[in-house]
């Protein structure tokens, strides 16, 4: 079995990032090949608004794509507006003798290329792995094999990164730990392993709530993580916890249905109760970092989300009722941010 508390011997990070990195480069090829992007900013500098509305392009996917390309440093934003940089000028826009837009467009037809044109478009995910035999993400979630699968691949993450969470975890005397929609449970296990005093709940809506408990007791936690059956969008998150984890779970959805999941846990959480988002972050400037908003890419493509930057997660807390937001980085990019209900 194997111990939650032991660290491996070697960093993965340049593993991690090339998982995590792997549809960004189709996102820059669709909107070099497909929009002639930056050509077209070079002649009308605009924010994203004007972006939208003259490419005929979706908010979310927008916003996605100019963080990636300012944190590549083609793009840069003054007073909202959005300018293209000399390395664009030079190398993607039509007219240099240095640009590279036939060099892209020998892969204009990727297929997940052909995604990303259709999501820019359309703010709809595309399918899982764009396999036309996968449906998207949530709907594929609720078909019990491919739940099982899925789960089992984010277990496997988690094993690393989990640990990473319980170390910088601080639960400041707290004991009740809600792991909302906590996947395999490996994060509930792994902050148990860390944290002898704390006891978790993973709740988890069907199928994957069978997978947990499997998942757990093979590992050996059965005693202080269980698993409650439950949907965290269509009933309210229980009480009895003084904190709460989104491990992996914001990302997935966009601003509105982010907000309404802060909302309910303010609500099930006590005076001074914690919560816990771990994920990746962009800062505050949303210029970065380069391996955050390029795993961002592969948000927009597959869910109905992104990864947020410190300064949306500031905004949400202030207007749901959490205060004392604190920034603490973990493993593979990935980082804690906690705040307290007041």
């Amino acid at each position: 079995m194997l111990d939650l508390t032991r660290d491996p011997s070697t960093d993965p990070l340049r593993v991690y990032r090339y998982r995590d990195g792997i549809y960004a480069v189709d996102l820059l090829n669709a909107a070099v090949v497909h929009l002639d992007f930056f050509t077209w900013l070079a002649a009308h500098p605009s924010d994203a608004a004007t972006i939208c509305r003259e490419l005929q392009l979706a908010t979310r996917p927008v916003d996605v794509m100019l963080t990636l390309f300012k944190a590549n440093g083609f793009v840069r934003e003054t007073s909202g507006v959005h300018y293209v940089t000399d390395v664009a000028r030079e190398h993607l826009v039509k007219g240099s003798p240095w640009f590279l837009g036939p060099y892209f467009g020998s892969l204009r037809d990727r297929p997940v290329t052909l995604d990303m044109l259709k999501v820019l478009r359309t703010d709809k995910p595309a399918n899982w792995g764009s396999s036309k035999s996968e449906k998207e993400w949530s709907k594929a979630m609720e078909e019990e094999d491919f739940a099982r699968r899925f789960t089992a691949a984010m277990d496997c993450r988690g094993i690393y990164l989990g640990r990473a969470v319980a170390k910088a975890l601080q639960p400041g005397g707290r004991t009740r730990l809600l792991d909302i929609a906590g996947g395999s449970g490996i994060y509930a296990c792994a902050i148990a392993a860390g944290h002898p005093d704390v006891r978790a709940t993973v709740l988890e809506k069907p199928p994957v709530d069978i997978v947990a408990v499997k998942h757990i007791a093979e590992r050996g936690f059965t005693a202080r993580v269980n698993v409650r059956p439950g949907d965290m969008f269509s009933e309210p998150l229980p009480t009895g916890y003084d904190m709460h984890l989104f491990s992996n779970v914001l990302h997935d959805w966009d601003a509105p249905v982010v907000r309404r999941l802060l909302e309910k846990s303010c609500a099930a959480l006590p005076s001074g109760g914690l919560l816990v988002i771990h994920d990746m972050h962009l800062n505050a400037e949303k210029t970065g970092p380069l391996p955050v908003a390029e795993y961002s890419v592969i948000l927009m493509h597959s869910t109905e989300g992104k990864c947020y930057s410190l300064g949306e997660l500031a905004e949400l807390f202030v207007q749901v009722g959490f205060h004392d937001l604190t920034y603490t980085p973990t493993a593979a990019d990935r980082s804690l941010v906690t705040a307290k209900k007041l």
